[in-house]
């Protein structure tokens, strides 16, 4: 099956990564290629390596790029492995690097894939193999205070406690194995007067279990610090986020690598040594424009930042 998946962003992605030719580019989130093939036709000699976890990505991606030839790898690994994918394939400093987070039309589309609150499946919402547990397998084993904390924190979920409460009865009866069962409980836990407005009841519960079951925060924490420590002087790293969570650690990390001195004001002479690793070339985030929106509907919610490496680690090239 084709892994259709519509590139968002796709020339604010082109400009803000300016590829060069012969630039070595990192695809983190490779998808159905629709950003990498961008990315290895906007320039002479182009080479780019594309990672994905999701082995139907990366196979459906293959075929996309194969004319493409030896400019293009595509490797099955979650992005937090960029080190040991770079390593293995002798690459020092790549030129730039795109991530973009979230999961994708496909996997959301896939009823199987457990992703839909929409549909009943079963309850999986792994992005791919590397993750060690389901979501049914989370809702089994974890504390309800751990249950209620996901939700609250990662769906930003104001009834968590109760949801987890509710998650906690039905579990006793019988074990929580599919989506359409988990929205039952949602909706039952949560007050009638909460439903009537706003998005579906589930949503934000459905998004904490897919963060937690893929550890997507601490993906992306360590993919930012690899990929900037893998830019060379010069290169881009482009992200592009899907919610307030996401965009808020992009935002922090950015801001946090563009400081130099960290030192007390009252200090006459610095004493951390700290320079800054990165410039910031988006002051705010990047929109998806309305033709965007009304044509990719999954594009609204969309948050593009990008920062150019303007220091090297020591040893590099």
């Amino acid at each position: 099956m084709e892994f259709d998946h519509k590139p968002v962003l796709l020339s604010e992605v082109i400009r803000f990564l300016a590829p060069r030719a012969g630039g070595v580019y990192l695809d983190c989130t490779l998808g159905g290629g629709g950003h990498a093939q961008a990315i290895l036709a906007s320039a002479p000699a182009v080479r780019l390596i594309g990672i994905d976890r999701d082995p139907q990505a990366v196979e459906a991606a293959s075929r996309r790029l194969a004319p493409f030839g030896e400019r293009f790898v595509a490797v099955q690994a979650n992005f937090r492995e960029l080190d040991r994918v770079l390593d293995e394939r002798n690459v020092d400093l790549v030129d730039g690097i795109l991530l973009d987070l979230g999961v994708s039309s496909h996997q959301l589309d896939r009823a199987e894939r457990g992703f839909r609150y929409q549909s009943d499946a079963p309850l999986d919402m792994r992005m791919g193999p590397d993750a060690p547990k389901t979501a049914a397998e989370l809702l089994a084993t974890l504390p309800v205070e751990e249950i209620a904390r996901i939700l609250r924190e990662y769906g930003e979920e104001r009834f968590a406690d109760r949801i987890a409460r509710f998650i906690d009865q039905e579990r006793a009866v019988r074990p929580i194995t599919t989506s359409e069962q988990l929205v039952a409980i949602v909706k039952a836990a949560i007050p009638a007067r909460a439903r009537r407005t706003g998005p579906h009841p589930a949503r934000r519960t459905f998004q904490a279990l897919r963060i937690a079951v893929n550890d997507e925060l601490g993906a992306l924490k360590e993919g930012l610090e690899a990929g900037t420590r893998r830019l060379r002087r010069g290169g881009r790293l482009v992200v592009i986020s899907f919610h307030s969570l996401e965009d808020r650690i992009v935002k922090r990390f950015f801001q946090e690598e563009s400081r130099g001195c960290t030192c007390p004001p009252e200090l006459a002479v610095c004493q951390c040594g700290k320079k800054p690793r990165i410039k910031i070339l988006t002051r705010r985030p990047v929109l998806p424009d309305e033709a965007e929106v009304r044509a990719n509907p999954r594009a609204r919610s969309a948050k593009l930042r990008a920062a150019e490496r303007v220091l090297e680690e020591e040893g590099s090239e």
